[in-house]
């Protein structure tokens, strides 16, 4: 479908876009919990891991090393080695002291790699393809999915912040309302401020429902 703008100049008409409980095995027997083990980071863990010190202390522990002592044997550390190795295992949750002696909480191991799972990673301005001098702007405005928490107020970063969003718009091509919301909705849950901005200064025209780009910094 083609649309002619105020200059007669024929554009293409893009079609519209489509318009805890705590986990079972999080729970843990009290008796075995150090106090803040259940509040572990899972950095804190993976950091506990990642010496080879104490990756021997858990494999010891793991294997049935149950008290220091048995655990300098299996190891061959000296005591204090051992002691401050258990100690920081047990500081990440990952090895407890039971009436039974030493014990790997594998649930720990187990519980930090479903967090990791469920951590999202910050999405940066260029991820979204800012330009450098877009994204020195943008970081004091995207949260950590990458969406804006509000346009600048002063003039100058307000329009490198819509120029940035104007780029989600091709030249040449015309957009029914509804694809514009569709694009501006992953920005902003105030898709109507954002697309009501970007005309306010030009980036976008609106005729009769159908927007088009009008300003902006476009790809040579």
């Amino acid at each position: 479908m083609k649309h002619k703008d105020r200059q007669g100049a024929t554009m293409d008409l893009v079609s519209q876009g489509p318009s805890k409980r705590p986990d079972d095995d999080e729970r843990r027997d009290p008796r075995t919990v150090p106090t803040g083990a259940a509040g572990a980071h899972p950095g804190a863990v993976l950091a506990a891991l990642a010496d080879s010190v104490r990756l021997r202390v858990l494999a010891a522990v793991t294997l049935g090393a149950a008290d220091l002592g048995s655990v300098a044997q299996v190891t061959g550390l000296k005591p204090a080695a051992a002691a401050r190795a258990v100690e920081r295992l047990r500081a990440a949750g990952i090895v407890v002291e039971t009436g039974a002696g030493l014990e790997v909480r594998v649930d720990a191991l187990g519980g930090a790699a479903r967090a990791v799972g469920r951590m999202q990673p910050r999405v940066s301005a260029e991820d979204l393809g800012a330009t450098p001098d877009q994204a020195a702007v943008l970081r004091g405005y995207l949260d950590e999915r990458g969406r804006l928490t509000h346009l600048p107020s002063q003039h100058s970063k307000r329009l490198v912040v819509l120029d940035f969003v104007a780029g989600r718009f091709e030249p040449g091509v015309v957009y029914p309302e509804r694809a514009v919301t569709f694009a501006l909705q992953p920005l902003h849950r105030d898709y109507a401020m954002l697309r009501r901005a970007l005309v306010d200064v030009g980036f976008l025209e609106r005729r009769d429902g159908f927007y088009w780009r009008a300003g902006g910094t476009t790809d040579p």
